[in-house]
Parts: structure tokens; sequence; C-alpha cells
């Protein structure tokens, strides 16, 4: 495949197939077989090996070939962006008390809590032993370059997953603004502006574009993380599907969602006190017939409407942000992708 473009087709789906193959096979290339696998390093293996979309090394692999580099020059970082999830995944998990990961039980779940963290902080190691092969692809400084901007991603998420699981440790229910504060570092940074950013810096753009770049995917974590939460909770009861976590489970975790913040803002001083009450309860203490009534409030409330509004007003933006960007087969797809993490309701 070398020489050859990912984005050469504008396709969304034949990018998305040829990207997410390569970051497969990438990135299970650097995993290794080798002692103590059952211990760890078959743990490393299991969440890529569950799949998923790879959208944010992918959205990588789109900006670097957008702005004139070649996706293979790109692809380490994009697997240290893929072990980096995957370190993030196990972690969240166990924080979040989750039960159920890309439609399978949780690591922790399998192995326990020693081991799953164990295999997760192996693969934050890994991150930073790929990062440094950039050196011979592209210098010292420049591989520091994409190494500070890897940082400003780590740190830019976990301040903002400090905010998420500290709201529920110590009681407490944001506002609007502190939610859409949390969103943009945890989802905003991590999911849309850190990928793009850093296809973008590979390929050497000024610092202009560099800027509108990250707008544009700041609107675009934002957004698909609003939709995300949606999406937990119009799941039809009792099953996974694709989306791969049980329905309500951001209810069982107690998260404070645009949607629970809209209902508390919305609800009569009992039902907005039994939401409360609802959401500080421990994930094992909550009943179906909670998450039951939670989703009947949001809907009655329309909750989840107001939720979907927020990502139509978001896409505008994106596609205001990607107005003032060069023309490409990738843009095309870069406002597919919008359109598909953003809008649409089955994905």
């Amino acid at each position: 495949m070398s020489g050859s473009k990912l984005t050469e087709s504008g396709n969304l789906k034949e990018f998305l197939r040829r990207a997410s193959a390569e970051i497969e096979r990438a990135t299970l290339e650097v995993l290794p077989s080798k002692e103590p696998y059952q211990e760890l390093y078959s743990i490393q293996k299991d969440y890529p090996l569950r799949g998923g979309k790879r959208f944010r090394p992918a959205l990588l692999l789109l900006c670097a070939e957008w702005f004139g580099a070649s996706y293979e020059d790109a692809l380490p970082s994009a697997v240290a962006l893929e072990l980096f999830h995957n370190f993030a995944l196990i972690h969240d998990d166990i924080e979040d008390s989750s039960l159920f990961r890309r439609g399978k039980p949780t690591l922790h779940h399998l192995h326990g809590i020693p081991l799953a963290i164990n295999a997760g902080d192996s693969l934050f190691g890994m991150v930073y032993e790929i990062l440094m092969s950039n050196r011979e692809r592209f210098g010292d400084q420049k591989a520091l370059d994409i190494i500070s901007l890897f940082n400003q991603i780590f740190r830019a998420t976990f301040e903002g997953q400090a905010y998420d699981i500290g709201w529920v440790a110590n009681n407490h229910f944001p506002t609007r603004a502190e939610y859409f504060e949390m969103i943009r570092r945890k989802t905003g940074v991590y999911s849309g502006k850190g990928p793009c950013q850093l296809g973008a810096l590979i390929a050497d753009v000024p610092p202009d574009i560099l800027e509108k770049i990250g707008d544009f995917g700041e609107a675009l974590g934002i957004g698909f993380q609003i939709k995300d939460d949606v999406l937990n909770l119009e799941e039809d009861a009792g099953e996974l599907k694709e989306y791969g976590k049980e329905r309500g489970g951001d209810i069982r975790e107690g998260k404070r969602t645009l949607i629970t913040i809209h209902m508390l803002e919305n609800l009569n001083q009992t039902d907005s006190e039994k939401l409360r009450a609802i959401l500080l309860k421990p994930a094992e203490k909550t009943l179906d017939d909670d998450v039951d009534w939670v989703i009947e409030k949001a809907i009655e409330k329309k909750s989840l409407n107001i939720a979907w509004l927020e990502c139509k007003r978001l896409a505008e933006i994106i596609e205001e942000k990607l107005e003032n960007l060069v023309n490409s087969p990738a843009k095309n797809i870069a406002s597919e992708i919008a359109n598909f993490l953003v809008l649409e309701r089955s994905s």
C-alpha cells in the first residue's frame, strides 16, 4: 500500500475501513507475545482485539494526509494514540465501575483490578517507546514537538477525567459551564483537537492552520461526547448492540451529563431530589427501575431532544470551521466524519 493514500477515494466508509485495518495491523505488531503472557501481554491485547472504530487515530491519519504528509509517516503516532486510548479505557472502566466494554465484560471483571491496572500502565509506557521512533523519521526536534503535543493531550484528558469522576466522588452537580469545560478537556481535546493537530503537525502546517484544525477537532470531540451520552439512554433495553455498554450505564455510574443537567433545571422539586438520589447511589445499588425512571423523565422533559439540538448546533460550527480549510478528498471525509460522529443516531 506504500505510496497510496487512505483518503484518495474521498469516501468515509472506505477510508475508515483502510485506516482501521492499518491501525489494527500496526498496533498488534508492536504488542508483545512473550512472557509473562497470561498475566500481562494477553490482557494488553484484549481491548484492541475487540475492534472499535479507532476514529481517534484515524483522525490523525486523515489530517496528516489532508495537509500533505504520508499516512506511513503518521502511522507510528496513530498507534501511540491507539495504545493510549486502550490504556485510558482500562482505567476509565475501573474508575467508573463499568461492567462492559465493546460488548464484553471489562478487563477488571475478567482478571481483577490489579492485573488490569498493570496492563493499562504497560500500554501507557509503550506510547513513549513508539513515539521515540519518530526521531529516525523526522529528527529530534520534530519528534520532541510531537511528544510535547501528546503530553498536552494527556494532561487535558486527565484534568477532564478528574472533574468527571470527582463530581461523583464529591456529590457535586455541575453547572452547564462546568460541564462544558469538563468535556472540552476530556473529549474536545482527546477525541478531536488532539488527533487533528497531531496529524497536521506531522504535515508541518503553519501555526494558523494548526489552530484552525484544532478548532474543528474540538467541536467534533464535544459533539461526539454529547451524542455518546444520548446513545447510552436510547439503546433498546437489555441489548448491547454495537455501542458496547449496558443501557443506562451512565446513570448507574452517576455521570453528570447535559441530559441530567437539563433534567435538574426542569424537574419539580420532588423529582429533582429523586434524580439526585439515584445519581448518588453506588452503581451496584442502582436498580433497573431507577434507570427506567430516569429515562422516562428524560423523555418527558425533552432532555434527550435538547442534547440532540446541541449536537446539531455543534455540527453547524464544525461546517463553518471546515470552510476555512483547504479543499481535498480528505476534507470531504472530515465533513462526513463530523456527521457520522455528531449527528447520526445509528452508528
